[in-house]
């Protein structure tokens, strides 16, 4: 047994020893930077020469090498302005040879007087005011050849955001000028007529109707043309979602009209016409289920979305049908309408219905969201009497409205890193039934995400939420429209309704009031896997007031697995104080973080 630990050791130690020897050769320099000059263009320049784990065997692959390096070693001088430099690339004499780059870098050299020529005519003169204030190169500024290139790039998107979409950069000439140490850029550019747009020329095959296509566009006709508003059509488009690829396009100049405008081309590609979704879940917590989705798209000729939805579980079965309209009536809102049948079964309350629902949602920004919008449902509940726990079947019809804000100021939505993000949601409820009851049910939440660190690899996030209905008890109200807390969504660590006030049989409450809030301390181990720290904490009140005495307390610990789009999320949690039989842990496993 001795001489087997003795020969595993001498295996480990002679890999690592291998280990280090190909990290060392690994690490090796192409060529060694020699000479007298600012420690960032050193470094700049064996950056770019690189490193190398090949072998020198001759003194002529040593001087290929050098040669090759000291090629790099000029392309970085001139381009951070070093234009008097001598490179002088050798070998050592040691064996094996060692390539060398000897490098003299000289004056860095600055800009002086860059200026623009029109060739053709010249454009309006705040067009051309424009074009000066877009090239952004002060005299005296090292000549970068990098800032000089670019200056003709800002130039180019200054004029054609003013509608000369034709602008284009002829060969420029820069003067270098060793005698004062100068760079002197003169930009010739070619601006062209002011190009003034037409209507939508829209290429399908069919299933979109150009008529609904040409009210997207940002722009009337007649209007010039704006790189940013042909954009902003394609991106309308996009965001529905319906396409393969949108293409849209200004026009080539010889398609220009008698009235001097010219169209814009949109080519769609539709997706398949219709899609079949099947899923299944399960979990200790809420049970199994089963979910089919068929869905038409296109079906109105409007990039509209036509679903029809069945599912079973032992929580929530339903068959539902649901359409939306993207960009209805105006851009940038959405009409979803939905009727739908539903089983839920719980363990708190049962309810058995049918419902319509309509909401218009209108989006400001990338990911702000107002929704205005109301349901009307006709339901039978079952739930405890909470006097005499006995069964009591409730026949209702709830008609309520729907205002939904949110704000969203965070840099990711499936994993945010920095920002916040606040919503609010109030619903004025209508309950009609053997007693007629009006309640306003309010919500809101508010999330905030702090990186830590340079390369912020941890992130502090934040979650608060608070729940209100006000007018109306816990009798009046019916178990199905109370609040609960506990899950994967709420406190982790407890089970689906688990927090908040009980029956003398355990029956979950629910309440009037809601508080919940977590901390969650991410980081990240691996461009791939993350570690999560979390603590949740929620309470369920009988009355109006939040209850902060009956609070329940959840910790845990999760997984992250960074798919590229959104992480894997895997948390174990467990209650901290275990109060009612609670199971001694819960997992959830979804997509995207937990808030």
């Amino acid at each position: 047994m001795d001489r087997l630990l003795h020969a595993a050791a001498a295996v480990s130690a002679a890999l690592c020893v291998q280990g280090v020897g190909a990290a060392a050769l690994a690490a090796e320099p192409r060529a060694r930077v020699e000479g007298e000059m600012d420690e960032g263009l050193r470094q700049a320049i064996q950056r770019v020469i690189g490193d190398t784990d090949d072998r020198i065997e001759t003194r002529f692959e040593a001087r290929r090498r050098a040669r090759a390096a000291a090629e790099d070693a000029i392309a970085v001088l001139r381009s951070e302005g070093y234009y008097a430099y001598v490179v002088e690339p050798d070998v050592s004499e040691a064996d094996p040879p060692t390539p060398l780059v000897r490098i003299t870098p000289g004056p860095r050299f600055a800009l002086a007087a860059p200026a623009i020529q029109w060739t053709g005519a010249s454009p309006e003169a705040a067009v051309e005011a424009a074009a000066r204030d877009a090239l952004a190169l002060k005299p005296g500024e090292p000549g970068r050849a990098a800032e000089v290139v670019a200056a003709e790039g800002r130039i180019i998107a200054a004029i054609q955001d003013l509608g000369y979409a034709d602008a284009a950069a002829e060969p420029r000439e820069v003067i270098v000028d060793h005698a004062d140490a100068s760079v002197r850029p003169t930009y010739r550019i070619a601006a062209g007529p002011l190009v003034k747009l037409d209507g939508v020329e829209v290429s399908t095959d069919g299933r979109t109707r150009p008529e609904w296509v040409r009210r997207l566009a940002p722009w009337t006709p007649g209007e010039p043309y704006k790189p940013g508003e042909v954009a902003e059509l394609e991106r309308r488009l996009l965001d529905t979602g319906v396409y393969d690829s949108v293409t849209v396009a200004l026009a080539r100049a010889d398609r220009t009209t008698p009235e001097g405008l010219r169209p814009v081309l949109v080519s769609l590609a539709e997706r398949k016409r219709r899609t079949i979704e099947a899923s299944a879940s399960y979990s200790t917590d809420e049970g199994a289920g089963v979910e089919g989705r068929w869905t038409r798209y296109g079906f109105f000729r409007r990039a509209d979305t036509l679903s029809v939805l069945g599912r079973l579980s032992d929580l929530d079965s339903r068959a539902q049908v649901q359409v939306a309209l993207p960009h209805w009536r105006r851009p940038q809102q959405t009409l979803e309408t939905a009727a739908a049948a539903y089983d839920i079964t719980t363990d708190a309350y049962d309810e058995t219905g049918v419902g319509l629902r309509a909401d218009v949602t209108r989006r400001f920004g990338k990911t702000s969201y107002l929704t205005l919008g109301g349901t009307v449902d006709g339901s039978r509940t079952t739930e405890r009497e909470t006097e005499t726990l006995s069964k009591l079947g409730r026949d209702i019809v709830t008609v309520a409205a729907l205002g939904d804000v949110l704000l969203d100021r965070s840099d990711d939505p499936l994993d945010p890193r920095r920002g916040w993000r606040l919503s609010a949601r109030a619903e004025p409820t209508m309950l009609l039934g053997e007693e007629n009851l009006p309640y306003l049910r309010l919500q809101v939440q508010g999330t905030g995400y702090l990186p830590i660190g340079k390369q912020a690899r941890t992130v502090l996030a934040g979650r608060v939420r608070l729940g209100r209905i006000v007018n109306g008890t816990i009798p009046e109200v019916p178990a199905s429209r109370r609040f609960y807390a506990g899950g994967g969504g709420s406190v982790r660590g407890f089970p689906y309704q688990a927090v908040g006030p009980r029956l003398e049989d355990n029956t979950p409450k629910g309440g009037l009031s809601l508080f919940e809030a977590s901390t969650e301390v991410r980081h990240d181990l691996t461009q791939r896997w993350g570690l999560a720290l979390f603590v949740d904490a929620g309470s369920v009140g009988s009355s109006g007031a939040i209850d902060f005495g009956d609070l329940a307390l959840g910790a845990g610990v999760g997984v992250r697995y960074n798919l590229g789009f959104a992480p894997i999320r895997v948390d174990v949690a467990a209650p901290v104080s275990k109060r009612r039989d609670e199971p001694a842990f819960q997992i959830y496993v979804s997509i995207g973080q937990s808030f």
